[in-house]
């Protein structure tokens, strides 16, 4: 049986879970990065595809840096407003159900696959149980408000704690794996009295 392609929402948050301000601002993660940038080349390495929400691309575009991860990998950018065509080669614009296309995703040849976010995306494919691990950086910096790594709704998605690891300037990161969702306890009726 061949591996399963993984998909991972490899992330950086602030020390109150958030993955930037309201307008979308970073501003906060410029930082000097410490010998071996959190590992983050070495997770570069392990994926080929990267998935984004239509906010987050046009934000990476908008700042030039959406393509600087290498051109081994292709992108897929879920929307419910494609373009008439793509900007840039290798960009594909997605509209259509998580599930399928995240099981079609897994079944070709690959790599592992990047979930960048943002928020409403990782929420999506979390609750399609599209996501297998949480890799997360948590940035020790407080912003007071912003967009949440998962955007709200009413959810409890348990998971296991895989590694954790601090860095000399007070970065954590932090690697989850997502448990499959437990069934549904069916609710018990009261017994009639008589």
């Amino acid at each position: 049986m061949k591996n399963k392609r993984k998909i991972i929402a490899y992330i950086a948050v602030s020390a109150d879970g958030f993955i930037a301000r309201k307008d979308g601002g970073i501003d906060w993660l410029d930082r000097p990065y410490p010998p071996g940038a959190y590992g983050m080349p070495v997770f570069f390495k392990s994926v080929d595809t990267v998935l984004w929400g239509r906010t987050t691309y046009d934000e990476a575009v908008e700042r030039g840096s959406a393509f600087s991860f290498g051109k081994h990998l292709k992108h897929y950018v879920f929307t419910h407003r494609p373009p008439k065509r793509s900007p840039h080669p290798g960009v594909k614009f997605v509209n259509e159900p998580i599930g399928p296309f995240a099981t079609k995703l897994r079944e070709q040849p690959g790599k592992n696959i990047w979930m960048m976010g943002g928020g409403e995306v990782i929420a999506s494919f979390l609750d399609a149980g599209q996501i297998d691990e949480f890799s997360i950086h948590v940035i020790p910096v407080f912003i007071g408000e912003g967009i949440p790594l998962i955007a709200p709704r009413r959810r409890t998605i348990e998971l296991k704690l895989i590694s954790t690891r601090k860095f000399v300037d007070g970065v954590i990161h932090l690697n989850y794996r997502v448990l499959p969702a437990a069934p549904a306890k069916a609710a018990r009726r009261p017994k009639l009295q008589s």
